[in-house]
């Protein structure tokens, strides 16, 4: 019997105009832009302007555009997974929310939160849905407003979090391409080091909570720098291992942005050099669950059938993971 995968067949990415610098930064607080550069790569960030605006609305734009390139109607989408820590409200689910804006009325959708790691974690759910033959178009959209939760008085993290949405459309293939494998992973020890205080069942919003800045990110930069750049790069190297894929294999890298150093030091261990490293931290800074689509998206033209790609994501709470895929179709 053939073996069914799932295969990546269009990509669509969205960002907002509002170029947030390190410049800007500088005078909202006590830092500058050799300061930020140096340690993460960053020189400036997307963030989505306007009344009323969410994450929906940035990932309508994303979808969109990938439904136009493959020359389809939003019904025709069987599942949309909506990988995203910034969801519209806290319920309904921002899946709802998106397959009305974009009439994909045959479509069932559900988020998936598991902070940076999202969109490789929806990609392998969505991966499941397409080999069991149970559905033929499943969308996975990563994308998140990370500027309705940061402290922009805290130079350890407005530095770093963009806006910005990526989706990509999964179809059946009996070639041998799309996603060849995944090793997901999490240690909810880490919740410690990186997560919102409050906001959640345990800590519901109060006065209190909203006086004590309880609903922003809280990041222990040095604790999660160390865990990200460690476990990353193990699981990127255990999957090539997995799959006996040597350095020479692989076309592309595709990490998540969050720190360039993190970054190198994954295509260190990989033994890549920088030519075969998807990288626009430096325009973006970290959209979290957009980061990687957001990279297919802008290197789509550049990838061919066939491409070995290695996906790669470490995120908070903690969650880690990277996906094999061989991409498969030609670029137009």
């Amino acid at each position: 019997m053939t073996k069914i995968r799932a295969a990546i067949t269009s990509v669509g990415g969205y960002v907002p105009e509002y170029r947030l610098t390190n410049k800007i930064l500088e005078t909202m607080v006590d830092t500058s832009d050799e300061w930020i550069t140096s340690r993460t790569g960053i020189k400036e960030r997307r963030i989505l302007k306007g009344e009323g605006l969410g994450t929906s609305d940035m990932a309508v734009e994303a979808i969109n555009l990938l439904l136009k390139k493959r020359g389809i109607s939003a019904d025709e989408i069987d599942l949309l997974i909506c990988c995203t820590v910034t969801p519209d409200l806290t319920f309904p689910a921002t899946a709802n929310i998106i397959t009305d804006k974009i009439g994909a009325i045959n479509a069932f959708g559900f988020d998936l939160m598991a902070a940076c790691s999202g969109f490789l974690y929806g990609v392998t759910t969505g991966s499941k849905y397409i080999e069991s033959g149970l559905y033929k178009k499943v969308v996975i959209v990563g994308g998140d407003k990370m500027s309705s939760i940061i402290d922009y008085e805290d130079r350890q993290t407005c530095i770093i979090f963009g806006d910005g949405c990526g989706a990509v459309l999964l179809e059946p293939t009996e070639e041998d391409h799309g996603v060849m494998d995944c090793i997901m992973k999490s240690d909810g020890s880490g919740r410690a080091y990186l997560h919102q205080k409050a906001g959640g069942s345990v800590k519901p919003a109060s006065y209190k909570t909203i006086d004590a800045k309880e609903h922003f990110v809280y990041q222990e930069g040095q604790a999660v720098f160390k865990f990200a750049v460690t476990n990353m790069a193990d699981v990127s190297v255990e999957i090539m291992e997995r799959n006996n894929l040597k350095s020479d294999d692989i076309r592309f890298l595709v990490p998540h942005q969050a720190n360039k150093r993190i970054i190198d030091a994954t295509a260190k261990r990989m033994g890549v050099g920088n030519e075969k490293v998807m990288l626009n931290i430096e325009k973006y800074g970290n959209t979290t669950n957009g980061t990687i689509p957001l990279c297919l998206w802008e290197w789509e033209n550049q990838l061919k059938k066939g491409d070995n790609l290695i996906l790669s994501a470490f995120g908070g709470g903690f969650t880690w993971g990277s996906i094999y895929i061989k991409w498969a179709y030609d670029s137009k």
